[in-house]
């Protein structure tokens, strides 16, 4: 005689089950860490802005950054001013690093809505410095960065990182060797905003040509880079009509 748990309609109720209870645990254990996700990734924001202006624990060639309990702390030590850009003016706003600048592009898409632009400033052995974050399109997924310049829109650091470049390639624009690179790179020829281009077959691979506005693109990469490129000049063009205000 037929079991009844042999019964396809059997199997079928306990898939049910097993869908519901584990979505249960699912739904309740993401509820329960949400407010530890949202903390690590205030941290790991805050990380990231200082690392460009050059607040972090690297050694001679490895990428630290200051530890999550100390990094609050050193947030609002060196972070001066938290901004919001438009146009050529710029207005104070707190805890601009919360805002997603993901959200803030698709918004932007509506003509009638004025698009949040954070800007954070700086100050480090007596020098400001003016961070501006990035997004945009790798090879498979979104690659984001900030990048510190001084007042003279020259850079001074830089903070690239990825969702799903591949290993070994792409994925490298997070590493030492390559984020370096920026350091002195400038963004403006005179008035001219030339941004700076990730370059294959760069006439410069050892990057003593600060004026160039080119950096040598990682072996294997290339759509990588290209993105890179195309970030870096989308988003901080959106930025100079009020970074030009500062130039000397």
């Amino acid at each position: 005689m037929e079991k009844r748990t042999d019964k396809n309609s059997y199997t079928i109720l306990f898939a049910i089950m097993m869908v519901l209870v584990v979505g249960a645990i699912l739904a309740f254990l993401a509820s329960a860490l949400k407010p530890n996700i949202d903390e690590n990734k205030r941290f790991e924001k805050q990380q990231n802005i200082l690392y460009a202006m050059g607040i972090n624990d690297n050694d001679e060639k490895s990428v630290a950054f200051i530890p999550t309990d100390k990094v609050e702390e050193m947030f609002t030590k060196y972070i001066k001013k938290q901004l919001v850009v438009n146009g050529d003016k710029a207005e104070e706003y707190k805890d601009a690093y919360l805002i997603d600048i993901k959200k803030e592009a698709a918004k932007a898409k509506d003509a009638s809505y004025t698009r949040k632009l954070p800007l954070f400033v700086g100050e480090k052995d007596g020098e400001e410095y003016y961070i501006v974050p990035m997004r945009g399109k790798g090879l498979w997924d979104a690659v984001w960065g900030y990048i510190a310049l001084d007042k003279n829109l020259i850079v001074k650091g830089v903070f690239f990182d990825h969702k799903g470049e591949t290993p070994g390639l792409g994925a490298n624009i997070n590493q030492r060797f390559f984020m370096d690179d920026f350091a002195g790179e400038h963004i403006v020829d005179g008035t001219t905003f030339k941004g700076i281009a990730i370059a294959k077959g760069n006439a410069d691979p050892k990057n003593i040509d600060k004026t160039d506005f080119e950096v040598d693109a990682i072996a294997g990469a290339t759509i990588t880079g290209d993105g890179l490129s195309a970030m870096i000049k989308k988003d901080l063009k959106m930025y100079m009509p009020y970074l030009q205000t500062l130039k000397n």
